[in-house]
């Protein structure tokens, strides 16, 4: 790989669309939507403060394809089977976003989601999954119904027809959600999937589900309309979706049309994703390369990078602009994705692109959780170490709300009060979800 290749050169998509340059906003649930689980005001005013930052790339938060099943009462949805959601009010916001989202010449893709066994409950009784297993953390999650071969084909035709809508409101391309426990991530796993039908038991049974969305969604957009998928590397628990067997997916991968494949890993029982260890009875030990270097998974990249055709996206752990470029130019990967830093530092890619010595800060809260909550020996009960973790999605939380409200963020925020906010926010739109359930909207 060509060592002058940096941060701020551009990259041609296997489609054909060209990003500014190699970093990219990773999805991260925003929670801003309003009741009917439509884009709203603050949606635009965070994404143009995030397009204004630098990154070529934006990539949306859960815009959910089933408004009864998702992972957060504040997600948009593009349900084609609700008009509120894919009404002409509901388009015409979306397209608002999409322009707010993309006034510095960047792309702004959707994240079509399904949550899958990962809906709380309070947004849904009866979540949706390939088979009957329950999602057990502190009693937050209802025991799951296992979808019927016709809601699984009727599910690959959403999946599609939110990207086509995506489309059409000005989104510059898409991302399909397959990683992190939600509901495709469910159907790779062996622990969740335990389906007899075409639908389970081989790798290539349990893939199904993802290919054949990926299938349908092309040949509703086109060829030249990006197509990204977010992959597990690893879901991290014994028993399941493992790195070997996401290699493989990647071969099949090879002769399916995806233009950027992203590399995460992890689901809520394991969410490495976040950078934390959940169950310890059901964790798979992290290889120690990983430890040693910035990206979380970027050992577990090595081995999908030498099978992948196409473009690789790595995205968590890097703070560093010397990591990032060294990772583009070593081949590792071909985009970086940020998360976290660009809720306190939304012009972090800017300066990165600027500045090769620029690194993101690590915030003294989010060191104060690392050091006291799930990495510490001495916080062994689960309960503690899931209100360490809410803590601190909470106090990242807060940051969007206040980019989206004030176009800046407050590090001074305290992660006992972040976390009673965030779950105060929850149980209001949880409210406001349920009762515009009951009611249309007046547009």
């Amino acid at each position: 790989m060509d060592a002058a290749i940096s941060l701020d050169s551009s990259f041609v998509l296997p489609c054909g669309a060209v990003l500014p340059n190699r970093l990219c906003k990773a999805a991260m649930t925003e929670g801003l939507a309003d009741g009917w689980l439509r884009s709203t005001p603050r949606l635009e005013s965070l994404y143009r403060t995030w397009s204004e930052g630098g990154a070529g790339l934006l990539i949306t938060g859960n815009v959910q394809v089933d408004r009864q099943v998702l992972e957060r009462p504040g997600n948009v949805a593009i349900d084609v089977t609700d008009p509120a959601t894919v009404s002409a009010e509901a388009r015409r916001r979306l397209s608002a976003w999409a322009r707010a989202g993309t006034v510095a010449g960047n792309h702004l893709w959707t994240q079509i989601s399904h949550a899958g066994r990962q809906s709380p409950r309070y947004v849904t009784r009866t979540p949706l999954a390939p088979s009957a297993v329950q999602l057990e953390i502190l009693g937050s999650y209802a025991r799951p119904r296992a979808l019927t071969e016709e809601e699984i084909l009727a599910l690959i035709d959403r999946y599609a027809r939110a990207a086509e809508i995506s489309r059409e409101c000005g989104f510059t391309g898409v991302q399909v959600h397959g990683a992190h426990g939600y509901l495709i991530s469910s159907f790779l796993s062996p622990v969740t999937n335990r389906r007899s039908d075409a639908w389970g038991g081989s790798l290539e049974n349990r893939a199904r589900f993802l290919i054949e969305i990926l299938r349908a969604t092309r040949r509703r957009v086109g060829a030249d309309f990006p197509v990204g998928l977010k992959l597990n590397s690893d879901d991290f628990r014994k028993g399941g979706f493992s790195n070997e067997e996401c290699i493989r997916v990647v071969e099949w991968l090879n002769e399916e049309s995806v233009d950027l494949l992203e590399v995460s890993g992890g689901t809520y029982e394991q969410p490495r994703l976040i950078g934390f260890e959940g169950k310890r009875e059901s964790a798979m030990p992290v290889r120690e390369s990983t430890r040693r270097r910035e990206a979380y998974f970027g050992a577990y990249a090595e081995g999908i990078r030498r099978v992948a055709r196409m473009p690789l996206m790595i995205t968590g752990g890097f703070r560093s602009a010397a990591a990032m470029a060294g990772a583009i130019s070593d081949g590792d990967c071909d985009v970086i994705g940020l998360g976290r830093p660009l809720c306190t530092e939304p012009d972090l890619p800017q300066r990165l692109m600027a500045a090769p010595n620029t690194v993101a800060r690590r915030w003294e809260n989010e060191l104060v959780y690392a050091r006291r909550g799930w990495r510490s020996p001495g916080s062994p009960l689960l309960p503690m170490r899931v209100m360490n973790v809410l803590s601190s999605q909470g106090w990242y939380y807060q940051q969007i709300f206040r980019l989206a409200d004030q176009g800046q963020a407050d590090p001074s925020i305290s992660l006992g009060s972040a976390a009673f906010a965030y779950l105060l926010d929850e149980f209001r739109s949880a409210r406001r979800l349920h009762r515009c359930r009951r009611h249309p909207p007046v547009d």
